[in-house]
Parts: structure tokens; C-alpha cells; sequence
């Protein structure tokens, strides 16, 4: 067949079909479907939404992987069998309308064409009619059954060992304290699996480690498509657990360490008794369907924090269930345990909750019940802290093509699905280690393949079904429809393909399937199921804010439960009011001279970076104050705030009093005090500032202890002596002015006007929002959570 395809440059179509002289005999030996390669796809059109559960929707596709003789050519019973001769000698007026046809179109095609481009006919020759095109990914063809045996070399290291409960854990570096105690855990053995990192004669006693040249010994598929200088490698060492008589893997990094040394006190390692030992478990409600991912964080008291792999719009979601359902234990395959010091979480939360040279020391509630998720509900499940029960071994590979810190919870977004086709589940226990957080941040691209494709890929894990017949194949099926749907590439089909051949041949037999429950009618909640937990509040970090202390609350505008720290790096956020207060780390003062209390503070803090001054009845949004730190910010572009008061004929004797306190103050400072100030005032009048808010940085902070030196016993008022500093510390230009521009600020209200009506969360700050009770606190309260919805979780 010979065709006139669509010119890229003409724009027209013309298609001469010569027809088949002869039907082609059906094949007797048709290739089977599997080893034939797919079609082409084309290339994925990057402003286009990738198809999305297309095996999940009910459409019927037209498979390449279609059924044997599917593409074979079926005989026409009334056609003649005639050669070419016999055929053009019987047509041959037929022939030559086409031919002066084709001819006509040709000669239109070529004098319309453009004088600057060659016309083109595009001439192709094709046996198909799908064209050309990148080649489409090839489906693995693998004979399940005929994966022959790989028996443990005689010879090798280690070949007489057999253990029952592995760790293992991917070592870059020399032995730590950690993985020491790892390797002195009660009845389970340690494997260090090795890459290019490692140092050369890594060795640690109790610990069985794998380097790069025993791993290449072992005779695995898989290992071909492992990564040298990568964590990921320690897929060779979950074969290699499984291959000397591992039941329980413990998925763990180098620095996690057991409490007690006794994993078995944390997680269920015996499943067999079932029933018995572990009779129900709580689980998350299934009641809303269109619920499909959840933090486990917040039912273990932390509700500002988030795991690594959560999509970044349900970190808001901080309130507690309203109820809980109940499943009977036996078949929680993998077990995800939390870690207190530093839990499993992202870039995006290690750099914004604290200082970059501060670590982390979180706790989760070690009391709380551990908590199954029922089939369409997912969650993070990592690589650092994880169970595998024997029949999820098969979840233990990570792939390769994505992202480093993102290997191990698309791993488990995968195996979480694969999970349901078992009648498995995953549950989520109290801190099982601690972490030490050594400050070591990575990259936020190293996980970049979370924050783009996580939302999409658990829609299309729910949405994803399999006809096939066996597990492995399930799993192959899936890997390769991921691979389709572009969150990880056909290199990972391939491992997947290597990874099920060798676990066949290291002896694993693949667990049955069972079918969804999803895919059934779920029985109704009677209020007799509903199980209730409520959280405990644990001391946390916010974006701008860090826990200090059990909430308390005060009536008298002073309720106050939080140290700011975080708005700029390493701020700090100090409480002074005409009556002291120990709970709530509150300073006596007397607000009239405040400004003489700050140089104390400042010199308290000496670390900090700045101070900021926040006066009753303001409230401050502090995610919207990420400006400059080497600034002043004062409320000078706010009316009603910063006034300028003449002094010549000024009839109110406070002010003329002031003033002259003012001027004896800039009389006796330095020149270059005295300039700044006279530049930006003169003499003849003075700046009057409620200076409800304003920032000192650190490079001003002698400066401000030296003016308050040089007020001394002077009766200088807080609302005059502070704009005076200001102006005498730099010029006006220099603020940062911007910061507090957006800033509400309302005088003279109505009676009947409440906080609620002149409250956004837009303004860097609003002015007044006077609390007076515990109810009030928490309408305030949900009124910031628009800005910061993790404030939810006081509340």
C-alpha cells in the first residue's frame, strides 16, 4: 500500500490505496500477544492533562496486549484469487482513472504550494495503518512458570545463614552509634547494603553488609538496573533477606534507633494468631468516598506537621476525626511506624518551621492506637521506619527513574494499591524509633516528583483495575500502566519485571487475590461502629510560630501561648505588661516607658536576629511579614498611627513637655544621630507614634540601647521616645516601609463593631482586635487560619 500522507507544509491530504491483489491465509503459528511490540505512542503533549484511570472508568481500549490472532488479517470468502496480470487485464480502465487521478492531484498539490518551501507528497510506504512514530513501550513477556530456581551458591559469604526478622538499612558513611545499636536489636539480624558512597572496609560487628561486589555475585536480575551511588540499592538487600529465610523486614535509615531495643514492643511482628492476639484495630472511616488521602499525624497529636508525600493542599486538614471504624487485625502487611526527633517530613516543612541551624526534636502521642486505612484511603508510607510482613515482600522494590527522596513513597502509594488486591492493609503505630535531626537538609528538587505528580497518581491508583489472573501479573499490569501515565519510565516496567522473576527464584510465593472491597457495596455506619479517639495537642512548630507550652488562656487582652521565632529566621517575640504573669511568661513594665525595658531584652537574646514589638489589640499575620531583615519597621505610612505634632504655638502643654525632652535628648546624641533626625524633623516639631508595631534588627540594636542611655531618667513617653529613635537611627527612606503599608488600622469604631468585620488575612496586621475571652480568642483564631489553616489545630 502506498500513501500520500498529510504534507507538513501544503497542508492537504490525498491518500491511493492499490488494493489488495489477494487475501492474506490466516497465520497457523501467530506470535503470541506478549511478545510482539506495542504500538507507538506518540510523545505526551506537556500542556495537556494525562488520561486518568482509564482502566478504572469502564471504557473498553483497545489493548496491545490484545488476544492471540488479534492481529490477524481474516480472509474475504467471496473474494477471487487472482494475480496481478489476470486482475489489470480485467480492470484495466479502473487502473488508469486512478493513475490520471493521482497524477491531477499531484500537479494541483505541487503549483499550490508555497515558492520558499519544497512541496511535499510526504511518499510512504507503510505496512500498517498506524504510521510511524516513537516506539510505544514494549510490555515485558515473562514465563511465570518457567522461572527456574536460583539456589544460594556453596561458596559464597553468608550461604549457611539463615535468619527470620532482617533490618535493612543503605549506609553512605562510616558506622554510627546507631546502626550499632541497630545491630544489638533482640533476635534480628542487621544487613548494610553498600553503594559508591561507602567507604572502602565498611564493617561493623553484628551486621551483615553487602558491598557492590557481593551484591554483583548474587545473580539477581534486578541488580542490573540498580544505581550505584544510591539508596535504592537496597532492593538487592531485600532479596537477599528474603533468599536466606526472611519472614519480617524492617525497612529502615542509618540513624534510627529502637527504643528498648525491642522492635516486637512496637510493631505486630506475628501476625499468625491473628484474632487472638491483636483482635481489632481502629481504622480510618470510610464514610466519605471522595476521601482518598489522610495525615496520620494529627491522630498522633501532631496536627501542624505532615509527612513526606502528603499533597501540599491537605496539610490544612488539622481537625481530629469525628469518628473512627473498627477492622480485625491480621492483615496489616505493612506497618508504618512514626519517628519521634525528627518525624519523615518534606523540604517544603523543614525549611519553613524552624532556623536553618536548629534541629528538630518532635514527639508524637506514644499512647495513641495505632490506625488502619480501609481500601480507597491512602497515606505516605516511607522507607525509613516501615514493617514488611512476608506477604507484602513484593512492595519492597523502590524505582529508579524518579526522584532520590521520592523512590520510597511512590513505592508505597504503589504498594498501597497492589495491597487491596490481597485483602491487605497499611496501619499506622506510635513512635517506634527516634531520629536525631543532624541539620542536614537535601534539596527540594531531590523529591520534586512528590509535589508534581502525588495528587494525580493516587487518583489514578483508585481508579486503576486489572483483569489479570495472578498477583505479579497485577503488579506488571500496574507498573506498566504507570509507566503510561508517566510517573516513572518503561526502565521501571523492566525492573519490575526482573524484581517478580527474582523474588520466583529466590523461593517467595505470591499471595493469592481476593477481591476489592471498594468494588463492593460497603455496609452503612451504624452509630454502633462509630469509634470515638480525640487527639492530645502536642507541643509543635507553625509556619511563624514555635510551641512553648500547654494552652492557657487569660481574660484581659494578654492570652498568650506562643513564643514567634520563625516570621524572619530567629526573631523573638517578648510580652510586657503593667502586671507580670509567670505562666505565661509575661514581664512587668510599665507600658508608658517600655522602650526603657528593651535593651534587657535585647541583651537576654543576644542571638536573635531581630525583635518585634507588638502592642495590645494588634494582631499580626505573620506569614505575610517575609520582608527584609536588615530593616526598620515602623507604622510611619500608616494614618492614625504616625502623626506629626508642631510645636510653635502648640497650646497642649504635654506636648510642648515632650518636645522639649526631645530636644534635649537630640542636643546631647552623637552627630550622626543628630543628623538623621534633624534631616528627616528639624526642630520644631516632634513624630507622635502609637507604635503599635514595629521591628528592630540586630544591626540596630546598640543603637537603641544607646538612645534609651540617653533618655535616662527623662520623662519621655513610649508613643514619642520610639518614633525620636527611629528617625535618629536611619532615615525614613531606609524603612522598610512596605512591610506594615497593608496594615488595618481603625479608629473611633461603632459600639456594635466586632473584630470579625475589619479582620483579613491579606494585611501584614489588623488594628484593634480586642480579645476579652476565651471565645473571642478562638474566633480569632479561625479567622488567622485563612492564612494559616494549621492554626486549626488550637482550636
Amino acid at each position: 500500500m502506498w500513501v500520500f500522507r498529510k504534507s507538513p507544509i501544503c497542508g492537504w491530504v490525498f491518500v491511493f490505496f492499490t488494493p489488495n491483489l489477494a487475501p492474506s491465509p490466516p497465520n497457523p503459528n501467530p506470535t503470541p500477544p506478549r511478545a510482539r511490540a506495542r504500538p507507538a505512542l506518540p510523545p505526551p503533549d506537556p500542556h495537556s492533562t494525562p488520561p486518568r484511570g482509564a482502566r478504572g472508568r469502564g471504557r473498553r481500549r483497545r489493548s496491545p496486549r490484545g488476544a492471540p490472532g488479534a492481529d490477524r488479517r481474516h480472509p474475504r470468502p467471496f473474494a477471487k484469487n487472482l494475480d496481478f496480470a489476470t486482475w489489470a487485464s480485467e480492470h484495466s480502465k479502473l487502473l488508469l482513472l486512478l493513475f490520471a487521478l493521482a497524477s491531477a492531484a499531484a500537479v494541483f498539490l505541487l503549483r499550490g504550494a508555497a515558492p520558499e518551501a519544497a512541496a511535499l507528497l510526504c511518499l510512504d510506504r507503510s505496512g500498517s495503518a498506524g504510521g510511524g512514530g516513537p516506539a510505544r513501550l514494549l510490555y515485558p513477556d515473562v514465563a511465570w512458570a518457567k522461572v527456574p530456581p536460583l539456589p544460594i551458591a556453596a561458596g559464597s559469604p553468608f550461604a549457611s545463614f539463615r535468619a527470620e526478622r532482617w533490618i535493612v538499612v543503605s549506609v553512605s558513611s562510616p558506622p554510627t552509634a546507631a546502626l550499632a545499636a541497630l545491630a544489638r536489636v533482640m533476635e534480628w539480624q542487621l544487613l548494610a547494603v553498600g553503594n559508591s558512597h561507602t567507604p572502602s572496609g565498611w564493617e561493623l560487628k553484628g551486621a551483615i553488609f553487602l558491598s557492590l561486589e557481593l551484591q554483583a555475585q548474587l545473580g539477581y536480575r534486578s541488580i542490573d538496573f540498580l544505581p550505584y551511588a544510591s539508596h535504592v540499592r537496597k532492593t538487592a538487600g531485600y532479596l537477599f533477606t528474603i533468599q536466606h529465610g526472611a519472614k519480617v523486614i524492617f525497612d529502615a535509615d542509618d540513624r534510627a534507633e529502637v527504643p528498648g531495643n525491642d522492635l516486637g514492643k512496637h510493631f505486630d511482628i506475628d501476625l499468625g494468631s491473628g484474632v487472638a492476639n491483636h483482635p481489632v484495630l481502629l481504622q480510618y472511616s470510610h464514610a466519605d468516598p471522595n476521601r482518598t488521602v489522610v495525615n496520620p499525624y494529627v491522630h498522633f497529636g501532631q496536627r501542624s506537621v505532615w509527612p513526606r508525600g502528603l499533597l501540599l493542599d491537605k496539610v490544612g486538614e488539622v481537625g481530629h476525626e469525628a469518628f473512627y471504624t473498627e477492622v480485625f487485625s491480621g492483615r496489616q502487611f505493612i506497618q508504618q511506624g512514626l519517628s519521634d526527633g525528627l518525624p519523615d517530613v518534606d523540604a517544603v516543612f523543614y525549611f519553613t518551621r524552624k532556623p536553618p541551624t536548629a534541629a528538630f526534636d518532635l514527639r508524637f502521642d506514644a499512647e495513641a492506637p495505632k490506625v488502619a486505612l480501609p481500601q480507597g484511603m491512602m497515606a505516605p508510607v516511607n522507607s525509613f521506619n516501615t514493617l514488611f510482613q512476608s506477604p507484602a515482600f513484593w512492595g519492597l522494590m523502590m524505582p529508579v527513574t524518579v526522584s532520590s527522596m521520592a523512590a520510597d513513597v511512590i513505592r508505597g502509594y504503589w504498594a498501597q494499591r497492589i495491597l487491596w488486591e490481597i485483602g491487605g492493609y497499611v496501619a499506622f503505630y506510635p513512635p517506634t524509633i527516634y531520629r536525631k535531626d543532624h541539620v542536614q537538609a537535601y534539596p527540594f528538587a531531590e523529591e520534586k516528583d512528590l509535589h508534581v505528580n502525588v495528587g494525580r497518581l493516587i487518583k489514578f491508583l483508585i481508579e486503576w483495575r486489572s483483569n489479570k489472573r495472578t498477583l505479579f501479573e497485577r503488579i506488571l499490569d500496574l507498573s506498566y500502566a504507570m509507566a503510561e501515565e508517566g510517573f516513572w519510565t518503561e526502565q521501571d516496567v523492566r525492573l519490575t519485571a526482573a524484581w517478580l522473576q527474582d523474588l520466583l527464584a529466590v523461593g517467595y510465593r505470591q499471595p493469592r487475590l481476593m477481591s476489592l472491597e471498594i468494588d463492593r457495596q460497603r455496609a452503612t455506619i451504624s452509630e454502633g461502629d462509630m469509634k470515638e479517639f480525640v487527639p492530645k495537642k502536642l507541643p509543635s512548630v507553625h509556619l511563624g510560630v514555635d510551641e512553648i507550652g500547654t494552652v492557657n488562656y487569660e481574660i484581659g487582652n494578654l492570652i498568650v501561648e506562643k513564643e514567634l521565632w520563625k516570621c524572619c529566621d530567629d526573631h523573638a517575640f517578648i510580652i510586657l505588661a503593667e502586671q507580670s504573669n509567670a505562666e505565661l511568661a509575661v514581664e512587668r513594665c510599665a507600658l508608658s516607658h517600655a522602650y526603657k525595658y528593651l535593651p534587657k531584652v535585647f541583651e537576654r537574646y543576644s542571638g536573635a536576629d531581630g525583635f518585634l514589638f507588638l502592642q495590645d489589640h494588634m494582631i499580626i499575620n505573620y506569614w505575610n511579614l517575609l520582608q527584609a531583615k536588615e530593616k526598620l519597621w515602623i507604622t510611619n505610612k500608616i494614618a492614625h498611627s504616625w502623626v506629626t505634632v508642631p510645636l510653635e504655638s502648640n497650646k497642649e502643654e504635654w506636648f510642648v513637655k515632650q518636645g522639649a525632652m526631645v530636644k534635649q535628648v537630640i542636643g546631647s546624641s552623637p552627630v550622626h544621630f543628630q543628623t538623621n533626625y534633624k534631616e528627616s524633623m528639624g526642630e520644631d516639631k516632634i513624630a507622635f507614634c502609637g507604635s503599635e508595631l514595629f521591628y528592630v534588627p540586630r544591626r540596630f540594636v546598640e543603637d537603641f540601647g544607646d538612645l534609651v542611655g540617653l533618655v535616662g531618667d527623662l520623662d519621655l513617653h513610649h508613643k514619642v521616645a520610639v518614633p525620636m529613635f527611629f528617625l535618629a537611627m536611619d532615615s525614613p527612606q531606609n524603612f522598610d516601609s512596605d512591610a506594615l503599608a497593608g496594615t488595618v488600622f481603625k479608629i473611633n469604631l461603632p459600639a456594635n463593631a466586632t473584630f470579625s468585620t475589619i479582620y483579613t488575612a491579606q494585611a501584614p496586621a489588623v488594628f484593634p482586635v480586642k480579645v476579652l475571652n476565651e471565645i473571642d480568642f478562638i474566633k480569632v483564631i479561625r479567622l488567622m487560619s485563612i492564612g494559616d489553616p494549621l492554626l486549626m489545630e488550637l482550636v
